[in-house]
């Protein structure tokens, strides 16, 4: 053992004495370009290709990077196994996962496997800089094969900067804003809890629109085949309390999007009107709600004629604006239009419209139109599906053998049986779960089903006098109807006297 160690004591000496020789004769620069030429000519055999991402490029950040850093935290890395550093930005909802020194990730794109290799490394001491530098330099490497470059280059960065885009607006938090206040646009974090599960909704119907969301949000390709702007618009109508808020801030949160919340009433004129249009994002969500009692946008053709007509323009075409501003209106029917569907409209993608009425009716059918409102849906009063959801939200109420009988079948078969006859909107529901959430499942829903009860019979009463009013008027109608024949012979016999006296009189003139 002894002649071992002795033996590597003298190796080890020899290759000191070797190297401090190589350094006296060889000079730093002629050991660098041998380097080199032996990295090339290894590389020129090696059936990879590999690319440094570094973290800045000369005084400005590479967005390249951050990039790579936000994919490789929420997609690859978790699921590697790899050795993972925990951070969480400022104004962020989410953790972010990042790569240690030296570690490697394996990810794939469209069938070819790729490598990354986060490196670390000191950084040589700079001379004067106006910016401070940091003391490490960071690069990723990307390893691929020299046969998927052409694959793979630039499809796979492109999907990593649209991924870290997505990634980067998911973790932060929602904002609502207004334009009220006289600033342009003025945002408050949006934190509003509703989502579609929680919706007191029927479930096919919900599904529906999360179905049509869902395409819209991946539309991007279709609606530039199709040579559509990428918008869609939605009409909320329905009665108070059923729910059209509630909507609004379940699609938010299910698509991730901004809201803007535009108040008619501070808009001055349809130029203000557009350019807080061109001051809102993509992947937002544009609200006007209780449109029929902001401006005055009603139906044409349910209005009197106007006193005055606005007079024509050159091409024959009435001017919007000159009768708006003649009627004393500060937006007008044809900037709205134009801002929901004109050309101005286009100054984006991805952005959802989104208008609330209580009275459908009293809107005009320009503005209800497929391109301007896709899709109308109508809020109805609580239905017995819908009801499950409000009591499985308040009193947690499954449905289940045990709920059935803690809370007894007749009870939940008289709320089937009561609740579409009641018209009561979902608010009304959750108000009476509220004041009796702490007294149990049963005795809330007992109250609830005395509530629907008390209502229904109400509507059954008040349906009844206004039929029983109804057959007076038809039973006045009727006596009237056989007074008739007397008074029509006596009216008549009148008229033919007077007839007769006025023929008498022509003739006495004739012979004159």
């Amino acid at each position: 053992m002894r002649e071992y160690w002795t033996a590597l004591a003298s190796l080890m000496g020899a290759l000191a004495f070797m190297q401090g020789l190589l350094h006296a004769v060889f000079p730093a620069e002629l050991r660098a370009a041998v380097a080199r030429l032996l990295g090339r000519l290894t590389r020129g055999f090696s059936p990879y290709c590999y690319f440094d991402v570094t973290e800045t490029d000369g005084m400005s950040n590479n967005e390249i990077y951050d990039a790579v850093q936000l994919y490789l935290s929420s997609t690859a890395a978790p699921s590697s196994g790899a050795r993972l550093s925990l951070t969480r930005p400022h104004n962020a909802t989410s953790f972010t996962f990042g790569l240690a020194a030296s570690d490697r990730v394996a990810d794939a794109f469209l069938g070819a496997a790729v490598t990354w290799e986060h490196v670390v490394a000191p950084r040589q001491s700079p001379g004067f800089s106006w910016r401070p530098l940091p003391e490490e330099k960071r690069r990723f490497t990307l390893r691929i094969r020299r046969g998927d470059r052409d694959k793979l280059l630039p499809a796979y960065l492109d999907h990593i900067l649209a991924s870290a885009q997505e990634i980067r607006r998911r973790s932060q938090d929602r904002l609502l804003y207004t334009n009220a206040r006289g600033l342009p646009w003025d945002p408050v974090p949006f934190k509003h809890p509703s989502t579609f599960d929680t919706l007191a909704m029927d479930p096919d119907r919900k599904e529906s629109i999360k179905a049509d969301l869902r395409d819209f949000a991946d539309g991007s390709a279709f609606y530039e085949r199709t040579g559509r702007a990428w918008k869609r618009g939605y009409l909320l109508y329905g009665p108070p309390g059923t729910g059209k808020s509630s909507m609004i801030a379940a699609m938010a949160n299910f698509l991730g999007y901004d809201v803007y919340d535009l108040e008619l009433t501070e808009v001055s004129s349809n130029a203000e009107l557009r350019k807080l249009l061109m001051k809102t994002t993509s992947k937002s969500i544009i609200v006007i709600e209780d449109i029929d009692c902001s401006v005055d946008l009603t139906n044409r053709a349910a209005l009197p004629p106007a006193p005055t007509k606005p007079r024509p323009s050159i091409d024959g075409t009435v001017d919007q604006d000159a009768a708006g501003a003649a009627s004393g209106r500060s937006i007008t029917l044809s900037g709205l239009l134009n801002f929901t569907d004109g050309l101005w409209s286009c100054c984006g993608s991805e952005r959802i419209f989104v208008f609330t009425t209580n009275h459908i009716e009293k809107l005009d059918p320009a503005l209800l139109r497929s391109g301007r409102m896709d899709m109308h849906v109508f809020m109805s009063y609580c239905s017995f599906p819908a009801l499950k959801i409000l009591l499985k939200n308040y009193l947690c109420f499954q449905g289940d053998a045990a709920d059935d009988d803690d809370c007894g079948a007749e009870v939940m078969s008289g709320l089937e049986e009561w609740i579409d006859a009641a018209e009561i909107t979902p608010a009304d529901v959750s108000e009476v779960l509220i004041k009796n959430r702490r007294n149990g499942k049963r005795q809330a829903m007992e109250e609830l089903l005395d509530v629907i009860k008390a209502r229904a019979e109400k509507r059954r009463g008040s349906t009844a006098a206004t039929r029983k009013e109804d057959g007076g008027g038809e039973e006045e109608e009727e006596k009237r109807a056989l007074g008739s024949p007397k008074e029509g012979k006596e009216q008549a016999a009148g008229k033919d006297s007077c007839s007769d006296g006025q023929d008498e009189e022509t003739d006495a003139k004739k012979q004159l």
